[in-house]
């Protein structure tokens, strides 16, 4: 098997981009785009670092990202399972990707920038739930932001055939096979659900 390894192979195959590819994107958040984030309650978060890549899920019951201006986002992080792969990535190296959703809409936003971290006080408590507030905030300084067509989504029809996870593996099934059966699996997927609840954020 042969891979290519040049852009101007790739650039044979493919051809030149379509106009509407070309004039889509923004160095800021105009208008549109701005309207679309706001009504994006989930996002993937993508970072690279020493140690490899990570693509990391966001989401919340209100737009996942605070528009502080028309180059910059802010977003909490709420409670996880603090392992920080994102984070970590992100003081090492701060470039980061968002890929922003909509339920029901087979279009995609996506930003590229860069990060940084702050657990400054006031900005967390703008996120405040509950009495509770995010550990630390992501803040995004936007480089591009354009939209992506919806082919992606059209094929996988991600919003038209409904629910599609019976018969999956549960979490407690993942880990009892990582851990050759060692890990009540069972357990931790009866007590998942009050435990999810009490603590989103």
């Amino acid at each position: 098997m042969e891979f290519l390894q040049t852009t101007e192979a790739l650039e044979a195959l493919y051809g030149t981009p379509a106009e509407a590819s070309q004039v889509k994107v923004a160095s800021h958040l105009t208008p549109t785009y701005r309207k679309w984030i706001e009504a994006s309650r989930f996002c993937i978060v993508s970072t690279i670092g020493p140690d490899g890549t990570d693509g990391s899920p966001r989401g919340d019951d209100g737009p996942v990202v605070m528009i502080l201006d028309s180059a910059i986002l802010a977003l909490p992080d709420w409670r996880g399972n603090h392992r920080l792969d994102t984070l970590r990535n992100i003081v090492a190296d701060p470039r980061v990707s968002l890929m922003f959703m909509v339920a029901g809409s087979d279009n995609v936003v996506r930003v590229n920038g860069t990060a940084q971290i702050t657990a400054d006080k006031d900005l967390r408590a703008r996120f405040e739930k509950n009495g509770k507030t995010p550990a630390t905030v992501t803040v995004i300084h936007i480089h591009e932001v354009y939209s992506q067509c919806a082919r992606a989504l059209l094929r996988a029809r991600l919003w038209k055939d409904g629910d599609q996870s019976e018969g999956l593996p549960t979490i407690g099934d993942m880990l009892r096979e990582m851990t050759a059966g060692e890990f009540d699996g069972a357990a931790y997927d009866q007590d998942w659900p009050e435990r999810a609840t009490k603590s989103l954020w």
